[in-house]
């Protein structure tokens, strides 16, 4: 009997092991450099009287595709640039679409945001020593990036194998509230401790059966913004990249830009304290990788919708007229861009067509991406209206063509309400029923896909 005693623990042994389940998606990733290979016109910065001056930190474009067990699939992509223009995300989903099979709806399309990178708008460049020149190089730019963006696509669906898909989140204190009253009933752009922030770091792991990672995922709200200088970089976003490549060689990593339209990094200014902004990102990505992460399982469901967001009441000819004898160039400078708007288009519009994004992955993870800098509000309010387990909220997604305050920031006034708008070609700022809009509109896709 005691010969036998061993053999017949292990046999228990192994009936009560836990039987691991196979994966339930296949994923896969890919990453090219976009880094442009001469000198260009930048982004971000209006006050900008030249272009570019070489390379801090190389620019990339990043494709993860994940398929469900039905066949399903949803794409991601991300890019180190100032945002993504309304071209270029039709032409890449049509092209997806007609290319790879999978659904406008079920592609994102996220912009880091960085202040460091090329200009992509092909019209009304500001301050361009050439302008003909300037859009020239944007327009072929970007022509090149759509092309290299469906080639990722194709790129991680030929890359895609078994994986597990696994979700956590950490904290990361590099952003703070950057709008600060100014004791004369503004708002000057300040750090504000005491002003509203999300610094929640949600990250998303795919990997094989065996642990190897294919892409780590994951999000911040707050502007790229560290940097002001001459060079190309990715700014914290793109250093914090760098560093989770360097710790998980085999992965893709994948900046998504959250609710930053009022979130900056502090300190700034510097390389040295952009690389510290990406260290401390980086270092919270991975202590939430080694968290008990949540697996999760279920299919891929979405919805896309562009809605009609209305401008408040535009502006006539004649204030127009006044704008352009305004002192403030940029101001002035609108009016002139907003009459040219006019002859040539005959009126104004009363509607921008913004985009609003509800992903499904699985059963637990609901993933809203917003277009334009959607203001920290956004964020704190749908974590609260939507009651499902896990909630992410992007901006910067499909579309960034203006910032999009919340009802409180247009009521108070200053650059995210509408004072930013000088500086494009929208006519006049969005108007009081934005917040409300965008939100029920999230909230009704979101009943479509459960």
């Amino acid at each position: 009997m005691k010969l036998w005693l061993p053999l017949l623990l292990a046999v228990f042994a192994i009936a009560a092991a836990p039987v691991s389940e196979p994966p339930a998606w296949k994923a896969g990733a890919a990453s090219a450099k976009i880094t442009p290979e001469n000198a260009m016109w930048m982004a971000g910065y209006a006050g900008r009287t030249k272009p570019s001056e070489g390379v801090e930190l190389d620019l990339f474009a990043k494709a993860f595709v994940l398929t469900d067990q039905a066949g399903g699939r949803f794409a991601l992509i991300t890019m180190d640039l100032i945002g993504v223009p309304r071209n270029l995300r039709l032409a890449v989903a049509e092209r997806v679409k007609k290319e790879h099979g999978i659904d406008p709806a079920n592609l994102a399309i996220n912009a880091s945001h960085t202040h460091s990178g090329p200009e992509l708008r092909t019209s009304k460049l500001h301050g361009a020593d050439d302008l003909a020149l300037r859009e020239k190089e944007a327009a072929e730019y970007t022509t090149k990036l759509e092309d290299t963006l469906v080639r990722l696509i194709g790129e991680a669906i030929q890359k895609s194998v078994a994986a597990n898909l696994d979700y956590s989140t950490a904290r990361c204190g590099v952003s703070m509230n950057r709008r600060t009253p100014d004791g004369k009933g503004g708002w000057s752009n300040f750090p504000n401790p005491n002003g509203p922030v999300d610094q929640t770091v949600p990250v998303l792991k795919a990997s094989t059966a065996d642990g190897k990672d294919i892409a780590i995922i994951f999000g911040y709200a707050c502007h790229c913004t560290t940097l002001g200088h001459q060079k190309f970089s990715g700014d914290y976003a793109g250093y914090a990249q760098q560093e989770i490549e360097k710790a998980h060689p085999d992965a893709v990593a994948m900046f998504a830009n959250g609710c930053s339209g009022d979130q900056n990094p502090y300190p700034r200014k510097t390389m040295e304290v952009a690389q510290k902004h990406g260290q401390s990102l980086a270092t919270s990505v991975q202590a939430a990788l080694e968290t008990h992460m949540q697996r999760l399982k279920g299919n891929i469901r979405a919805a896309y919708r562009e809605i009609p967001l209305a401008y408040d009441k535009l502006p006539t000819q004649e204030q127009l007229l006044e704008e352009q004898k305004s002192t403030n160039k940029y101001l002035a400078t609108h009016g002139t861009r907003i009459l040219q708007r006019i002859a040539e288009e005959g009126q104004l519009p009363t509607t921008y067509p913004y985009p609003v994004q509800v992903l499904r992955l699985g059963n637990d993870l609901t993933w809203v991406t917003l277009g334009g800098e959607v203001v920290v509000d956004y964020s704190l309010r749908l974590k609260q209206d939507l009651k499902d387990p896990i909630v992410w909220i992007s901006g910067y997604t499909n579309d960034v063509m203006a910032y999009i305050p919340s009802l409180r920031i247009w009521q108070e006034g200053g650059y995210e309400a509408g004072g930013a708008m000088i500086y494009g070609t929208h006519p006049t700022r969005w108007s009081d029923k934005t917040e409300e809009n965008i939100v029920s509109t999230v909230m009704e896709l979101r009943k479509s896909v459960k």
